[in-house]
């Protein structure tokens, strides 16, 4: 099961999904909006099928599928009212594409990304933000900063050039990991929108036993 979580949690191959190049094919926001809508309750389906086939125990069945629910809901009001272009359409849709298939693998260890207190979606002004990764492996392991796919330490989309500064993050092992990461967004506007993943990996005697990325949503303002 640990292969499928994974895997749920952190799409090896994904880089922007579309609904049938629907994005390339019209420039009526609108319209896009209700299309993007409707692919994400349909795509949430298919979240709610795997939680069916790991048959959980009751009460983490119910918090999986209540995770897969408010995505849902918080995703498609974003790109209702907060997504102002085809561009941040897509990565609002794209952000929750992300967070149903992290809820639909659960998290098997604490792990939390915080910007101004607040996680998964949060208000930032232009400039150099500050993100707050906070993690507790289970049974006395450790965790540490991981790898979203091969070399590529995280998953973050914008329309304002936003990026994770990679200079100087640590490689150790914590106990209690509270780490202070920068994101630049000296570039942005106001409703701008960046969307990124944290993966923490869960180590017990220098050995991976588990990992899951954590996916955030920033409105800028």
């Amino acid at each position: 099961m640990f292969e499928l979580e994974t895997l749920l949690a952190l799409p090896m191959d994904y880089d922007g999904l579309r609904t049938d190049d629907a994005s390339l094919r019209t420039t009526n926001v609108s319209d896009y909006k209700i299309t993007c809508i409707d692919f994400i309750k349909d795509i949430s389906n298919d979240y709610f099928a795997w939680v069916d086939y790991y048959k959980l125990p009751e009460e983490e069945d119910k918090n999986r599928r209540n995770g897969i629910t408010s995505t849902i809901e918080r995703t498609n009001e974003w790109i209702a009212k907060v997504a102002q272009s085809i561009k941040t359409v897509d990565i609002v849709m794209n952000d929750g594409i992300q967070k149903m298939a992290e809820s639909t693998a659960g998290k098997p260890f604490q792990i939390g990304v915080f910007i101004n207190g607040k996680s998964s979606y949060t208000l930032a002004k232009p400039g150099i933000i500050d993100v707050n990764v906070k993690a507790a492996g289970r049974k006395g392991r450790k965790t540490k900063l991981g790898f979203h796919f091969k070399n590529d330490r995280f998953r973050i989309e914008s329309n304002c050039d936003a990026y994770l500064d990679e200079t100087n993050l640590p490689d150790q092992e914590f106990e209690l990991m509270d780490l202070h990461l920068k994101l630049h967004a000296e570039n942005a506007k106001q409703r701008d929108v960046i969307s990124f993943t944290v993966t923490v990996s869960e180590i017990e005697n220098d050995v991976e036993i588990d990992r899951r990325g954590l996916t955030t949503i920033i409105h800028v303002v």
